[in-house]
């Protein structure tokens, strides 16, 4: 019981964590600058993986899109790859995930689920690895620029996005190890449980019930004419 229910901590928390670094990928401010003046915000500054813009005080915002993938900086098509690997292998952990856990009716014997759970977990802890370093390659390029006195151009700041992604990464890094410390509680509860008491618990009814038994066989050294 404590195993399965340790699997569906580590499955919420894990799809959680999916959730939210899937909804890092597409969200805006991933870096943001403000230029303040003497009453109000007069523009902000804005980019994600996608497109930079900047929004007036009206509201309104003017994007541009990158022009080209390959005339990008590394660091951005670096992110961009590992983004989209966190999504996809925590689509690919949450199917196992749901395969391997004891609550559900599929995967086969316990010891098969077991196994499945753990590669799941593996699965999860990957994509958080991944989501992590993304966002933290991300936030060292803009923290370099802006403590770099050489760096005149504009200067970010970290966005929202990222602290959504750390998030993310760390439920998906501490759901997948809680799947895989669930497979060492698995092995070990069956070899506890199957101690091979009932063959020794019939053995002993066994001698029981002939030891209880008397013997009336009549003695060998009688002669059958002692009967007559």
């Amino acid at each position: 019981m404590a195993s399965t229910s340790a699997e569906i901590i580590a499955f919420v928390l894990s799809i959680s964590g999916w959730v939210l670094v899937s909804s890092t990928l597409p969200t805006d401010y991933w870096k943001v600058s403000s230029i303040d003046g003497t009453v109000i915000t007069t523009a902000t500054f804005w980019a994600n993986l996608w497109k930079t813009c900047v929004t007036d005080s009206t509201g309104v915002s003017n994007c541009k899109d990158f022009p080209s993938m390959l005339a990008l900086d590394g660091y951005i098509q670096a992110c961009r790859g590992l983004m989209i690997s966190a999504v996809c292998l925590g689509f690919f952990g949450a199917v196992f995930g749901l395969v391997g856990m004891k609550c559900t009716k599929v995967g086969g014997a316990d010891h098969t689920k077991a196994r499945i759970a753990c590669l799941a977990g593996l699965i999860f802890i990957l994509s958080g690895l991944c989501s992590m370093t993304s966002c933290s390659l991300y936030a060292n390029k803009i923290t370099s620029e802006f403590f770099d006195p050489t760096f005149v151009a504009q200067k970010y700041e970290l966005g929202a996005a990222l602290f959504i992604g750390w998030a993310g990464a760390s439920l998906c890094i501490i759901g997948g190890s809680i799947f895989c410390f669930s497979i060492a509680e698995s092995s070990s509860a069956p070899r506890r449980g199957y101690v091979y008491n009932g063959a020794a618990s019939v053995m002993s009814s066994r001698t029981k019930v002939h030891t209880s038994v008397p013997d009336k066989s009549p003695p060998k050294h009688f002669d059958k004419n002692a009967y007559v």
